[in-house]
């Protein structure tokens, strides 16, 4: 099953619980779509950045996805109804914090590919660790260990 159809992500959001295997496919999925609609973040979609979105998809999940597949998740009707943030919110009280921590990071590394940071993609970047509930500790790797 391909990432870019979004099938577990759709199934969590249409209220479903998802299961502790379906909790992976919905952490890849986001990563997905947060790294695809950071390429637009800056309303020009680069190709670099959307080769760079599939090698650090592939580097964080291991799953592969197409030029294509990037563009179509960036474009996904998907926030039509609820906007990112709500679902990112969501999709925060599910996961652990590692995998909240590794989206922010990942989109990181996708705003800085360019060499050139706007504010649209700076205020995309705080809205995404805001709404995973992250603070700059957490983002910096700093975790409290017992």
């Amino acid at each position: 099953m391909s990432l870019a159809s979004l099938d577990h992500i759709l199934k969590f959001f249409g209220g479903a619980e998802p299961t502790a295997d379906e909790l992976k496919d919905i952490v890849n999925e986001t990563v997905l779509l947060v790294l695809a609609r950071a390429t637009a973040a800056d309303t020009n979609i680069k190709h670099l950045e959307v080769e760079s979105v599939r090698e650090i998809i592939k580097k964080n999940t291991g799953e592969d996805v197409s030029a294509k597949e990037v563009r179509m998740a960036s474009h996904s009707g998907i926030f039509d109804s609820d906007p990112l943030e709500r679902h990112l919110d969501r999709v925060a009280n599910k996961i652990d914090i590692h995998d909240r921590v590794m989206i922010a990071n990942a989109l990181a590394e996708v705003i800085l590919v360019d060499e050139r940071v706007t504010g649209r993609e700076v205020r995309f970047f705080n809205m995404v660790a805001e709404a995973l509930d992250l603070t700059p500790a957490n983002i910096a790797g700093l975790m409290v260990t017992h």
